[in-house]
């Protein structure tokens, strides 16, 4: 039978294995295993080598003293041994195969190699079975001596490469699971030192929840890949930390503001109920119906910031011409104190939702209307593939410090919520947001003589332009 692990041990190991820390120690310790078997197996290659050009020089230095031995025909009996390799053999053949001379081993044997004519390595001979191994490095040397012609043959034994392949294969039985033993703790404790910020990481963002978004992650200090993962981090949930408060602040300002017209609607009509024979029914109904207006007004801006927060205020585009937007939008405007004068060239004509173009510039003129002491005055023309719409007026201005402020959410430059206007404070806003939708813009700027300029630009529809002025 096969022994198999428990399931519990299999359900505890398995996760482990299949952590990043687990695959880059197996990934990295395998690689390094196998760069440092490449590594031995290099070391072996260039040291066999240098054993067998170790031996051939051997040989030949031999085969030269045995030539210079016997440069007039006589040759020692038996040949001197080797001085370099003991254990070297060598014979000397004479041109009709007979053996001339020989060292002690071979003294008395027919010649265990033979040079062929012309050819370069020897032949081994049945003579060496007994006497030479298989394994065996050769040197010859063809030369003449007392007017002979002769052949040197000198061989060595190869039992260096032999240690030399005993030691390297012991060698590379203990090396390669040393190798992957200490490669594997090696890289395990980098891995784990490398990846111990992300587990921080990681911890701290399973206990940051929606209602508190003001914790941060912790920070490695490092300008590695980690540390720029944690400042991206940080940075995302101080995003969401600042769209949650916004999104709060947003409810509960419009909770507010729809609480506020019908509490006035209540109250009217519970103070017609207390009293129904002295009540003034119309009275209240006109009150009812300015207050519901305002309620109804209201739900209509949430509902286009909510489109606006959804990137839906473009969705229909179409051409539309500002000049007539702004012309329209003046002529449906009631009854007000101040003048208006328009400056609108007859053709700027750019790409989007003319409903909405019309409530921009709409909230803005109502908002300079407001504050302005006896004068607007409206200009657009086009300048570099931008139409320009400006709106002055000749109020008391606004600071420059709340000139950006004053685009946001139900934000009043007064304390007061309860305003003789009855303005929600989001008209700039939905401005604002109708504008960016267009690939446009507002500013605010201070107006030359005092008050203020709202400055709008738009993109103009591919070969527009602006025609002449008209009051």
């Amino acid at each position: 039978m096969t022994a198999t692990a428990p399931p519990g041990r299999k359900a505890w190991l398995w996760p482990r294995l299949r952590t990043l820390r687990a695959r880059v120690t197996i990934v990295a310790s395998v690689a390094i295993t196998v760069v440092v078997l490449l590594g031995f197996l290099l070391l072996y290659h260039l040291q066999a080598e240098a054993a067998r050009r170790t031996i051939d020089g051997q040989l030949r230095t031999y085969v030269t003293q045995i030539e210079q031995a016997g440069q007039h025909g006589r040759w020692p009996r038996p040949l001197p041994p080797s001085t370099l390799n003991a254990g070297a053999e060598a014979q000397v053949i004479g041109a009709d195969g007979h053996v001339l001379a020989a060292t002690r081993t071979l003294a008395g044997l027919p010649a265990v190699y033979l040079l062929p004519a012309g050819a370069t390595q020897p032949v081994r001979q049945t003579a060496a079975a007994d006497v030479v191994p298989n394994e065996v490095r050769v040197a010859v040397m063809r030369t003449t001596a007392g007017g002979r012609p002769v052949v040197i043959i000198a061989e060595a034994s190869t039992g260096l490469l032999n240690l030399l392949n005993g030691e390297f294969a012991g060698r590379m039985l203990l090396a390669i699971p040393v190798a992957l033993l200490l490669a594997g703790f090696t890289v395990w404790l980098i891995v784990g030192r490398v990846l111990r910020p992300v587990e921080h990481i990681r911890r701290a963002v399973t206990e940051i929840t929606s209602a508190d978004l003001s914790r941060r992650v912790p920070e490695p200090g490092t300008a590695d890949e980690i540390g720029h993962l944690a400042g991206t981090m940080n940075d995302m949930l101080s995003r969401l930390d600042d769209a949650a408060r916004r999104q709060r602040r947003f409810v509960a300002d419009a909770s507010h503001e729809l609480r506020t017209p019908l509490a006035a609607i209540r109250t009217t009509l519970d103070v017609g109920l207390t009293y129904p024979d002295k009540a003034s029914w119309p009275v209240i109904a006109e009150r009812a119906s300015q207050q519901s207006a305002r309620l109804e007004e209201l739900i209509d801006q949430l509902l286009l910031l909510a489109k606006a927060d959804e990137r839906q205020l473009s969705e229909r585009r179409e051409p539309v011409d500002l000049a007539a937007v702004l012309k329209e939008t003046v002529a449906q405007l009631p009854a007000h104190q101040a003048d208006i004068e328009l400056r609108a060239g007859t053709s700027l004509m750019v790409t989007g939702d003319r409903g909405h173009i019309r409530r921009l510039f709409r909230n803005l003129i109502d908002n300079a209307l407001r504050y302005a002491a006896s004068r607007v005055v409206i200009t657009a023309t086009a300048d570099g593939g931008l139409a320009w719409i400006e709106i002055d007026d000749d109020g008391p201005g606004i600071p420059a410090a709340d000139r950006s402020r004053v685009f946001g959410r139900f934000v009043r430059l007064d304390s007061s919520r309860e305003r003789g206007t009855g303005t929600t404070g989001l008209g700039l806003a939905i401005a604002r947001e109708i504008a960016l939708a267009h690939d446009g813009d507002i500013r605010l700027l201070e107006r030359p003589g005092g008050g203020i300029r709202a400055v709008v630009t738009l993109p103009l529809r591919q070969g527009a332009a602006s025609g002449g002025e008209q009051a």
